[in-house]
């Protein structure tokens, strides 16, 4: 028995120690996350594939959440990665809030620490070619406060349990407020609360290539390598 052992060990040892850097690297240092859900749109498209760079703020020991070093925090704007405090899912979101900010959502307007975010339709010819069979049922906008814009979707029908507003509250010291760019379908602050700092796993920079669900999984050729805002 343990010659059989050992005789598959030397023959698929390289094979083995490749899979196994190959996955140390991708809970350590950078991966490509599917995006199932349309919670981003219109940033991300589901189908979408983003590259997550984990050392963007750290560098954990692969397969855990032990910190070996940090050089940076979450900035209000970036596209990250974490666990989900309320189930441990894989989540994507948008940090809106870093701590000490005051937040609030009235009625789909967003304020922090006083100021009050810009919005910007789109004209339905700017709007993504993906997404102008919805565009009668949403506004795409783009919002910009502090300095930082992004595109933001919303009903225009709203749905009577459509969390649109919530109270001004301060993000606590080493937690993040997020929120997904379409804001009237996403799991997001208004359901999972703060999510905690050691729970914040990457940064997603860029979209690797996209499937479209909706039409057989016909790639998605303008999506490729794109730089997400």
């Amino acid at each position: 028995m343990q010659t059989k052992v050992m005789r598959i060990w030397q023959e698929w040892r390289g094979f083995l120690l490749f899979i196994a850097v190959m996955l140390m690297f991708r809970s350590a240092i950078a991966d490509w996350n599917q995006v199932p859900t349309g919670s981003m749109i219109p940033s991300i498209l589901a189908g979408d594939r983003i590259v997550v760079d984990k050392t963007a703020y750290d560098l954990r020991i692969p397969f855990t959440f032990v910190r070996l070093a940090q050089w940076g925090d979450p900035a209000r704007s970036d596209v990250i990665t974490f666990e989900s405090p309320k189930d441990g899912r894989l989540l994507v979101k948008r940090v809106i809030g870093i701590p000490g900010d005051k937040v609030e959502l009235r009625n789909n307007a967003l304020y922090i620490n006083g100021e009050d975010a810009n919005y910007s339709p789109l004209s339905q010819a700017d709007v993504p070619e993906q997404l102008k069979t919805v565009f009668p049922y949403v506004e795409i906008a783009k919002e910009t406060i502090l300095g930082e814009s992004r595109m933001v979707m919303t009903q225009r029908r709203q749905h009577p349990q459509t969390r649109s507003s919530f109270r001004p509250i301060i993000v606590p010291a080493e937690s993040y407020l997020v929120l997904g760019d379409n804001r009237d379908n996403s799991q997001d602050f208004r359901f999972i609360g703060f999510v905690e700092r050691d729970l914040i796993l990457g940064r997603a920079n860029t979209i690797a290539f996209s499937l479209d669900y909706d039409n057989y999984y016909v790639p998605r050729g303008d999506r490729f390598f794109r730089d997400l805002d």
